[in-house]
């Protein structure tokens, strides 16, 4: 911006090129503008999945982009392989579901036909509808027979004593709360993002008045009696080839020296044998790096993670090869597609795009072949290697043609920074290109931050993390989570050695032993 004229040139050709600099940073800077406008236009408008704006055709490709031509990579044709085409219709109701049979039969006198004859039952024709029974509440009632003798009664004899079983041992001790209401209560929240407020309105309907501060006391409880499992995840995640990492931001209102503004964080790390995954939640007042770095010390594998820079710290540890995440590249270029417009960037992005597809289709056909990570292996250095180093001869090219400060080249310079550990991938078959496993894992939790909103003190939080750990290692172990709390809850007072509590761990339980302790015990 020019403020003193006195220090403009006299020359009118001087003059002219000042004023045709100034015209040209207007339109770079207008046209950033336009395409931070049209990316939020997408935001708030367009459709969210990532997977729609990679495979849509809607947007033409131009016929020349800058400063040369640019081709599409090549096109390789995939052999479908031949399948059976189910019936359409309506899906079958699972089979483990209970069935109640309602026959509808004509009377007797239809029964008898015109010739005078009783008809016979030639068949039937069956339909299923489904049906759901509220939930119903129910007190157990824990009733322990007093005894005494008669013969000593009135004597002072040390034998003179009542007998009674002992008080059973419950996770809550002295509370109403059983195994079964707790684990309805907690998979309510941090399953389904129900908040305790939420839940104390479907309990008042019900006839029972459960305030939501007595559920929040009773998760903290339930927490602090499951920590002894935290120790034993943590060495399942560390126990692996690969640890995915993730974080997101969670508000703790009463917390100690810190206004209740402040952002604090809930980490995830997720890790353990591909057969036996374990996930770790912890809350940290911080995003410091230090927090990864104390997780992983002595750990020797690969770490996963997106491209924030307190991961920067895993690339000089010896033993850690450090993986990126394609799908955070693949997001930037996205971002660019919805903010270019129809200028001559729109090729560009779909070029980029277009690799990417080409490196999950990759992916894809390893899993629907169910290869081991040795074939996997082999797989990527066939196809993905020089999908993978046309990438990179077109990141390069790009450099020195985008505006850095672009949609375009933000995704551009993201995508060569992150080049090394984008890579890391194709030198491990378990590997998979993404963070995906970290991001699943924490989405429960921005799911339900969503719904309750905020912590409200330290101790919260962390009950919270110890509760999710449990329920989504319980899910990624393929088992239910209602049943898995349950029957935790059940035979949790009775362990008191590591065996003990190893054996309660969802990877070491299968769908048998919870239905086997339901049994057990009762319900």
């Amino acid at each position: 911006m020019i403020h003193d004229t006195s220090t403009l040139p006299d020359s009118p050709q001087e003059l002219k090129q000042i004023i045709v600099d100034l015209q040209r940073r207007y339109e770079r800077e207008n046209e950033l503008l336009r395409e931070q406008v049209r990316l939020l236009y997408a935001r708030i408008f367009g459709k969210k999945s990532e997977k729609g704006q990679m495979d849509s055709t809607a947007i033409q490709l131009p016929l020349f982009d800058m400063p040369e031509p640019e081709v599409e990579p090549e096109k390789k044709e995939v052999e479908v392989p031949a399948h059976t085409r189910e019936k359409a219709g309506r899906k079958k109701l699972p089979d483990n579901l209970p069935r109640v049979e309602v026959v509808h039969d004509i009377s007797e006198e239809e029964k008898v036909c015109a010739c005078g004859h009783t008809m016979s039952r030639i068949g039937e024709d069956v339909s299923e509808k489904l049906d759901i029974i509220p939930a119903v509440i129910q007190v157990i009632r824990h009733v322990r027979p007093k005894y005494s003798c008669k013969s000593c009664e009135g004597l002072e004899a040390e034998g003179s004593v009542v007998k009674i079983a002992p008080v059973p041992k419950q996770i809550i001790a002295k509370g109403i709360a059983t195994a079964g209401l707790l684990a309805h209560i907690l998979v309510a929240k941090f399953t389904d993002a129900l908040p305790f407020y939420r839940q104390e309105k479907q309990f008042s309907r019900l006839g029972v008045e459960i305030p939501r501060a007595t559920m929040s006391n009773w998760s903290m409880k339930v927490a602090e009696a499951c920590s002894p499992l935290l120790t034993l995840l943590h060495e399942q995640v560390r126990s692996g080839p690969l640890i995915n990492i993730d974080e997101t931001t969670i508000q703790v209102l009463n917390e100690p020296g810190r206004a209740p503004t402040s952002k604090s964080y809930m980490w995830i790390f997720r890790g353990g044998p591909p057969d036996k995954p374990a996930l770790i939640y912890q809350y940290h007042t911080g995003r410091s790096g230090n927090i990864a770095a104390l997780f992983l010390k002595g750990y020797a594998g690969v770490v996963q993670t997106d491209g924030y820079a307190g991961y920067d710290f895993i690339d000089m540890q010896q033993d850690i090869d450090h993986a990126g995440c394609w799908a955070h590249a693949r997001r930037k270029f996205i971002e660019a597609q919805k903010g270019s417009g129809k200028g001559s960037q729109a090729g560009s992005v779909d070029v980029a795009l277009s690799f990417i597809r080409q490196i999950y289709a990759v992916e894809k056909e390893g899993r629907q072949k169910e290869y081991s990570p040795e074939q996997m292996y082999s797989l990527r250095q066939e196809k993905t290697r020089p999908v993978v180093a046309a990438f990179r001869q077109w990141l390069e090219k790009k450099l020195l043609q985008v505006v850095p400060k672009s949609l375009l080249g933000t995704a551009v310079h993201y995508t060569f920074n992150q080049w090394s550990r984008l890579t890391t991938y194709l030198d491990h078959g378990e590997v998979t290109p993404d963070n995906n496993a970290a991001e699943n894992a924490i989405r429960p939790f921005v799911i339900g931050r969503k719904n309750w909103l905020f912590a409200g003190t330290q101790a919260g939080a962390e009950a919270s993390a110890c509760l999710y750990s449990l329920i989504e290692t319980a899910k990624a172990n393929n088992l239910e989570p209602y049943k898995y709390l349950r029957y935790l809850f059940e035979k949790l007072p009775f362990a008191s050695s590591e065996d003990d509590y190893r054996a309660l761990l969802p990877y070491n339980l299968g769908q048998t032993d919870l239905a086997m302790g339901h049994i057990v015990s009762g319900v």
